[in-house]
């Protein structure tokens, strides 16, 4: 190990630390260097730790994302005919929710949107989009061009965040050493190689609204909402909230950067009890819960949370004038049918073997009978 590089690294942290900003080239150097490994790990550490708590900037961010998405990241490019929009968040949000965003984007595929998924699996007690849509049926370890595929035929498709058939190199070694949200959960869920251009992006601090917006233009993003939504007790969820206001830095085609909020009531909602959106941690609970909802066996706050973050995704994609009218069209959709009918044709089209996917869904709609899930 060059012991130069590894003092210049430590000088670049000392900088952090001392509250300097960094530009782009920087910063998609240092990264770089992680993702080879060339620093020892309480260096990788301590850079992701203090630019952390530094705040990033918007070209700090850039630089990881530039790093991740030109060295780690296996890139396709799926032929569609509307906009290509991703949906998630960052996770490390204080309020563990069930996975709202996965059952958002089924009906928002249902509804019309192409979607270009990019999740992980949960790092700690909770589960991730990857671990409930493996459970779902979903074949979540296939290779990107199986995700392409799907995007084109079924309008919904995800790539592993934390598969070496996506990121190759570095981003799981450096994703299952860290338990606190970093520059790496913005950075690296932006890391998608279908690469995009329309997005609705969860985050976990209200403070980071304006910087991922910003880094979002930066990076070519045409149209982009970003949510922070809050709850009881001053925790908060990287979703739009059922429980109270939720904050959103819109970035517009002009490329314009508006923040305004909003709350259940200019949905027509009461706030719903943080109880009834909670995780269970239970896979296979929450696989059933998950499944009522889109059969539209399950009413209350769960019901419309997935329909309240189903709405910017309609609105994002142009299919919805409005998030008021996308909460409507969600809700029409789940009531319908469709939604259950756009999962079992995801299931079968992001899979290396389908007829197992199906059946591990019928198997589990064949349990709702019957079954509570509170």
């Amino acid at each position: 190990m060059d012991e130069n590089r590894v003092k210049n690294f430590g000088a670049v942290i000392s900088r952090l630390i001392s509250k300097e900003n960094l530009n782009r080239e920087e910063v998609k150097d240092c990264f770089c260097q992680i993702m080879r490994n060339e620093q020892p790990d309480l260096q990788q550490g301590a850079f992701m730790a203090a630019l952390t708590a530094k705040g990033e900037t918007a070209p700090e961010i850039a630089g990881v994302w530039e790093a991740i998405y030109e060295q780690d990241t296996v890139r396709v490019k799926p032929l569609v005919n509307k906009p290509l929009v991703d949906n998630c968040g960052t996770g490390m949000d204080s309020l563990k929710t069930f996975n709202i965003s996965t059952a958002a984007s089924i009906v928002a595929a249902a509804g019309g949107v192409v979607l270009a998924k990019h999740g992980a699996r949960a790092l700690s007690g909770s589960l991730g989009t990857i671990d409930m849509l493996e459970s779902l049926g979903v074949d979540v370890e296939t290779d990107v061009e199986t995700v392409r595929l799907s995007i084109e035929t079924a309008g919904i498709g995800i790539f592993n965040g934390m598969s070496a058939q996506v990121h190759p190199q570095a981003l799981f070694r450096i994703l299952s050493q860290i338990r606190f949200g970093t520059t790496l959960n913005i950075a690296g869920s932006l890391a998608n190689p279908a690469l995009p251009r329309y997005a609705v992006r969860g985050v976990y601090s209200a403070e980071l609204l304006q910087p991922v917006a910003e880094v979002m233009r930066e990076i070519g993003y045409k149209k982009a909402l970003v949510i922070y939504g809050s709850a009881p007790g001053g925790r908060g969820m990287d979703e739009l909230s059922v429980l109270g206001e939720s904050r959103i830095a819109e970035l517009g085609e002009d490329g314009q950067i508006i923040k305004y909020s909003l709350s259940p009531a200019d949905f027509g909602l009461k706030p719903g009890r943080t109880e009834d959106i909670l995780t269970s941690g239970d896979k296979q609970r929450e696989t059933l819960r998950l499944l009522r909802i889109l059969s539209g066996g399950e009413n209350g706050a769960a019901f419309d949370a997935v329909c309240l973050n189903a709405a910017p995704v309609f609105y994002i994609a142009g299919e919805a004038d409005s998030l008021q009218q996308g909460y409507a069209k969600a809700a029409e959709i789940i009531r319908s049918g469709a939604a259950i009918a756009k999962l079992r044709q995801w299931v079968q089209t992001q899979n290396s073997n389908p007829q197992a996917g199906l059946a591990r869904l019928d198997s589990l709609l064949a349990e709702l009978d019957g079954t509570k899930v509170s």
